[in-house]
């Protein structure tokens, strides 16, 4: 089983930018999908195209789940992921929709979408010198890092 990797909200925001290359590949795959499903109904299961997008909706769940997010909009409308964090003491996830140009706000596991809170402002700061500092302590291998670019350089 994979260890959870715990995202803070300024390391989701790191890797937002290509969070954000993912989810517009599902989406966009995610909106034909449907629409051929609504155009086949039933003969969509044998279509060569609609088993095609499937694998490469499965190809891109599992980018954003090697980072360490999940896509969570079945209906490809709004683009929701989230990134497993921990905000006083407690198990969140960091909630980031496709229109919105930063992870701002969170819920409880089991609250949803409908349960988002905003992130309080603090844990939406760099603190400076105290930060790197930090990220240099980590480097003892306990955090894995955000950065870099599983296969999605060259986009």
């Amino acid at each position: 089983m994979n260890e959870v990797r715990y995202f803070t909200p300024l390391e989701a925001n790191r890797a937002l930018p290509l969070v954000k290359r993912i989810v517009a590949d599902i989406q966009t795959s995610g909106r034909r999908l449907r629409q051929l499903a609504g155009e086949l109904g039933p003969a969509a299961a044998d279509n060569a195209e609609v088993r095609k997008l499937i694998a490469s909706l499965n190809e891109f769940f599992e980018e954003l789940e090697g980072i360490g997010c999940s896509y969570k909009d079945p209906n490809f409308s709004l683009g929701l992921v989230d990134f497993p964090g921990v905000i006083d003491g407690e198990e969140v996830l960091l909630c980031w929709r496709s229109d919105e140009p930063a992870v701002t706000h969170y819920h409880g596991p089991t609250e949803g979408y409908q349960g988002r809170k905003r992130i309080p402002d603090e844990l939406l700061r760099e603190t400076g010198t105290d930060q790197r500092e930090e990220q240099e302590d980590d480097s003892s291998g306990t955090r894995k890092p955000v950065s870099g670019d599983p296969g999605r350089s060259a986009r």
